[in-house]
């Protein structure tokens, strides 16, 4: 009795070792160990995802993106805003500022894939800050260290204006336009479309004889004054001759308008007159 029972759980043992492997075959056979293909070689060089982005120079709202991915033949962009595309280079116009995160995923023909993420910042547009060249008309001022103070105010409109070392506002040097009113100082600046500005000069005149100090803001440049009345987007006449060593200051509000260029320029007439220290701001 000892001996059969003994003898049929050693029959049970063996039955449930036989079934065991026959689920652990089953478990790990076909799928989870499936062999490559006869001649199949390893992606050796599988894709990475990678790209950099810029805001549009015309537009702040749209983004332009270049895609820098390696070892990769098709993409997917997401824009982040339920916009996608499968351009390699790719832009997306944003409807509002915000941040935004962008989804790039690289694959390859063998059907390897690497994505990659980024946030986009998309901003309100910055207006443009112009440079004044030459501003207090002193010698050395350009950046690269040349000019005699006037060269960034030559044209063709009038003579060359003249230097003067006194009296000045500040610095050692200011603009000089003779009595004879046949100089002419112009400068063109870039500024940003339909953006107020504020243009900030100082000026004097002689006292011997009645005369005026002109500087206007143009919308856009000029080849020839009689095109300066049409052009003007404001201007002060000065006719402050109560001291001819003190300058007076004058601001000059303005809005660009379609205008992407504007000009200052600089009349006289009747009486020697001085400017110094033009300077642009933007106008709150």
């Amino acid at each position: 009795m000892y001996t059969m029972i003994k003898l049929k759980r050693l029959i049970n043992t063996k039955v449930l070792m036989g079934f065991t492997m026959a689920i652990t075959f089953s478990m790990f056979s076909c799928s989870d160990f499936e062999l490559p293909e006869a001649g199949s070689i390893p992606d050796l060089t599988p894709p990475e995802a990678k790209f950099g982005a810029v805001v549009s120079p015309e537009n702040n709202l749209t983004i332009n993106f270049a895609n820098l991915s390696t070892s990769a033949t098709d993409y997917m962009w997401d824009f982040g805003d339920g916009n996608t595309s499968t351009d390699v280079d790719a832009s997306n116009t944003y409807a509002d500022i915000g941040q935004y995160t962008v989804t790039l995923t690289a694959s390859d023909k063998l059907g390897a894939t690497s994505t990659t993420s980024q946030i986009v910042v998309v901003e309100e547009q910055k207006a443009i800050l112009p440079v004044i060249q030459e501003p207090g008309f002193e010698d050395g001022t350009l950046p690269d260290g040349s000019g005699d103070g006037r060269d960034s105010w030559r044209n063709d409109l009038g003579g060359v204006i003249q230097i003067t070392s006194s009296p000045v506002y500040s610095g050692e040097q200011a603009a000089k336009f003779p009595s004879a009113g046949d100089r002419v100082g112009y400068q063109a600046l870039t500024v940003s479309a339909n953006t107020d500005y504020v243009v900030t000069y100082y000026y004097t005149m002689k006292e011997d004889g009645d005369g005026s100090m002109t500087v206007a803001i143009l919308g856009g440049g000029i080849t020839d004054l009689d095109q300066a009345e049409e052009a003007t987007l404001v201007k002060k006449v000065g006719t402050d001759q109560a001291d001819a060593g003190t300058y007076v200051k004058v601001d000059l509000f303005f809005n660009t308008g379609d205008n992407t260029t504007i000009a200052i320029l600089m009349t006289n007439e009747g009486v020697e007159s001085r400017v110094d220290e033009v300077s642009i701001a933007l106008s709150e």
